[in-house]
């Protein structure tokens, strides 16, 4: 009888597992997202100020995510990023946060980064392994991000679209790109150590 119900037992969890494999999914894609939501929220707020645009981790912070999430939880955790930072905590670059930083200059980036975050993470997803690749991809995405922010920038601060992409991207093409190289090499070598809790 004991070996029956120990027996029982061991079948019980297996079972449930079984019966509900959608659930653990649903938990593995809330714990990711929420896990790398933190990640954003650390590194998002160091920024170097060297004028009106800083320069910030964040970028950084999502090429490597992507990396280690697929772009569906990768978007996820982007928006919950921006949803803290929205309602006031000191998230954004600088250690700011609430609408105001989101409605104003800068706020164009931290919009376009949506586009360019499904972007990378549907191409990193299938093809992580090739750096070139990848590198390049990232670059096109991140033109994205920079051309929706300089079009917002250039509104709000009453300047023409040329003066405005002088200011907040001829500055942080050289760093943003060398942020790729790093994620395409850094990013292979996460993906592979994280792979059991993806």
């Amino acid at each position: 009888m004991a070996e029956n119900r120990s027996g029982r037992g061991q079948r019980g969890p297996q079972a449930q597992a079984a019966k509900h494999p959608g659930s653990d999914r649903r938990v593995k894609f809330m714990a990711t997202s929420a896990l790398m939501t933190a990640v954003l929220c650390v590194l998002g707020p160091l920024s170097i100020p060297i004028g009106p645009v800083p320069i910030s981790l964040t970028n950084l912070a999502i090429y490597l995510m992507l990396y280690i999430l697929d772009w569906k939880r990768g978007t996820v955790a982007y928006l919950l990023y921006l949803a803290i930072g929205l309602i006031g905590l000191p998230v954004f670059s600088g250690f700011t946060g609430g609408a105001a930083k989101l409605a104003g200059p800068t706020g164009g980036y931290l919009i376009g980064f949506i586009p360019m975050t499904i972007l990378i993470g549907l191409f990193v997803g299938k093809f992580s392994g090739r750096k070139i690749a990848c590198v390049a991809v990232m670059e096109a995405a991140t033109w994205i991000a920079y051309l929706f922010g300089t079009a917002w920038y250039s509104r709000m601060a009453g300047l023409t679209f040329s003066a405005a992409l002088a200011v907040g991207v001829t500055p942080f093409i050289a760093e943003d790109l060398a942020k790729m190289i790093l994620a395409a090499i850094l990013g292979p070598v996460l993906r592979r150590r994280l792979a059991p809790f993806r």
